[in-house]
């Protein structure tokens, strides 16, 4: 007899991927996607049509289909995980607002959630874990929908992108803790909704009405609804089970959820996690996520993150605008260039900066002498070391098992930029080379949703720093972070000035 497949569902913040697994092996039987076309507004907007989101999600579950053929009666649940926070706004018919989606890259609201900031952001932090932000779903809510959203009745639910998926296949709404306090909507003492976070928004109205059906993760939503069973060619009814945010997945598919290991996800953010135990006192990390009650310890779980809206997007763009053929191709060329890259620095903000707020990217110490090797190197060097500075900040407050770094999402696949993580940490990181543990993850608690402990997980491999380097890794460390402090002001002047 053969063994139950389980599909999971990625949906990022440039592109989804469904991938079918085999619970015994936990081998990739399936893998179909493609890149979501999100467009970019001069108002620092980013957005992506409903339409799109059902054709690229109805795509790849059709190829995945059809590359199981007939094993796919073996297919027992799926589940899906996506990016968090930006802006899912559902109508009545709980369709999206105006026919679009708003990424968390979204920039539209950021003078809102810096004077937002200034007003009360050490009680927000101090209720929900986590300061104002521009992607935040409430902030972007009353930036381009206004505050009488709710009265007017065009705003009915708020929605996540791995919720919108679920939506569609199965026509039942729901969503699960980890992204609701991500989005620093839940009290990290209760684990309600958070009132003070719907009105310093402004959005008193939004309230936990307006949030769908929390359930846990491996929860059933739903089954899959007979028209997109028989457009995907998957089984009719199949149940979809509740997921969590992709980096909760991704911890989950490599047993970093309950280990207390710090990960390093290389993909469109530069997202860092460890999960642990609530403290009595919270560091003054990035983010602080209320993940729910762990029975098996009988304790309250966090997430803490600290993290920035840009890591490989650096490289994406740095490949459109220089006219490389791929962001690994771009890594290629920087690789030809020594770390340093002669002198040239570049700040890594491509889509802002969690911190400095406000930070932007740009080339610092650009002469003549540099060429698009130099460019590519100064952006492999900042995306690598600005990990690398969240993953020392989390470590600073003893989050974390010393020593012990994952590393998974896209960027991991190239081992090079994994050893300049751990070069400048000074100690070996894993790393996953599989890129969708995203995925994964989100299988995983579809297996837990039909009584299975979740899949195997993906074979790791450590990678070694480069030590005779160390010494001059540590001062091209130091000296970056120093010039991206000592730049806080011109960051704030050019916020200004784009208010």
């Amino acid at each position: 007899m053969n063994t139950p497949l389980f599909i999971g569902i990625d949906m990022g913040s440039t592109g989804l991927k469904a991938v079918a697994f085999d619970s015994g092996s936990g081998a990739t039987l399936a893998s179909a996607g493609s890149a979501l076309p999100f467009f970019r507004l001069a108002d620092g907007g980013c957005e992506l049509s409903g339409d799109a989101i059902e054709q690229v999600l109805m795509d790849a579950l059709q190829a995945v289909a059809g590359q199981l053929g007939e094993r796919c009666q073996d297919v027992r649940a799926l589940c899906c995980t996506g990016h968090g926070a930006g802006l899912y706004a559902l109508d009545q018919d709980l369709r999206l607002l105006r026919g679009r989606a708003v990424a968390s890259t979204d920039q539209r609201a950021g003078a809102r959630a810096r004077a937002l900031a200034v007003r009360c952001g050490p009680e927000l932090f101090d209720d929900v874990g986590c300061p104002p932000w521009a992607g935040q779903p409430t902030l972007l809510a009353a930036e381009l929908l206004g505050h009488d959203a709710v009265q007017r009745g065009a705003l009915h639910r708020l929605a996540f992108a791995k919720d919108y998926l679920a939506l569609l296949l199965t026509g039942e709404l729901a969503t699960d803790a980890s992204d609701l306090g991500t989005a620093g909507l839940l009290s990290l003492e209760t684990g309600a909704p958070s009132r003070l976070a719907f009105e310093a928004a402004g959005l008193a109205d939004l309230g936990p009405a307006i949030l769908p059906l929390r359930l846990p993760p491996g929860a059933v939503i739903g089954h899959l609804l007979p028209e997109r069973a028989a457009r995907s060619g998957l089984p009719a009814h199949l149940p979809v089970a509740t997921g969590t945010i992709d980096v909760l997945a991704s911890l989950a598919a490599v047993g970093a959820d309950r280990g207390g290991q710090a990960v390093a996800v290389l993909g469109t953010w530069c997202v860092n996690a460890v999960m642990g135990r609530a403290l009595a006192s919270k560091p003054a990390v990035g983010a602080i996520v209320h993940v729910g009650h762990d029975p098996e310890q009988g304790a309250s779980r966090r997430l803490y993150l600290d993290n920035s809206p840009s890591s490989m997007a650096n490289l994406s763009w740095l490949a459109r605008a220089l006219g490389f053929g791929s962001p690994a191709e771009a890594v290629d060329c920087a690789m030809t260039v020594p770390l340093g890259a002669h002198g040239l620095r570049f700040l890594p903000f491509i889509n802002g900066g969690g911190a400095p707020e406000g930070a932007t990217a740009g080339f610092i110490g650009l002469k003549a002498h540099h060429d698009r090797a130099h460019m590519a190197r100064a952006v492999v060097d900042a995306v690598a070391a600005l990990h690398a500075r969240h993953l020392a900040r989390l470590a600073s407050f003893g989050l974390g098992v010393p020593g012990r770094v994952a590393a998974l999402g896209g960027g991991a696949r190239d081992s090079r930029l994994v050893r300049l993580i751990a070069t400048f940490l000074g100690h070996p990181v894993q790393r996953c080379g599989d890129d969708e543990s995203g995925a994964r993850g989100a299988a995983g608690y579809a297996a837990r949703s039909q009584g299975l402990p979740g899949l195997p997980a993906p074979p790791m491999t450590w990678v070694e720093p480069d030590l005779p380097a160390l010494s001059a890794h540590a001062d091209f460390y130091d000296s970056l972070h120093e010039l991206v402090d000592h730049l806080r002001p011109a960051f704030t002047h050019l916020a200004e000035d784009q208010a």
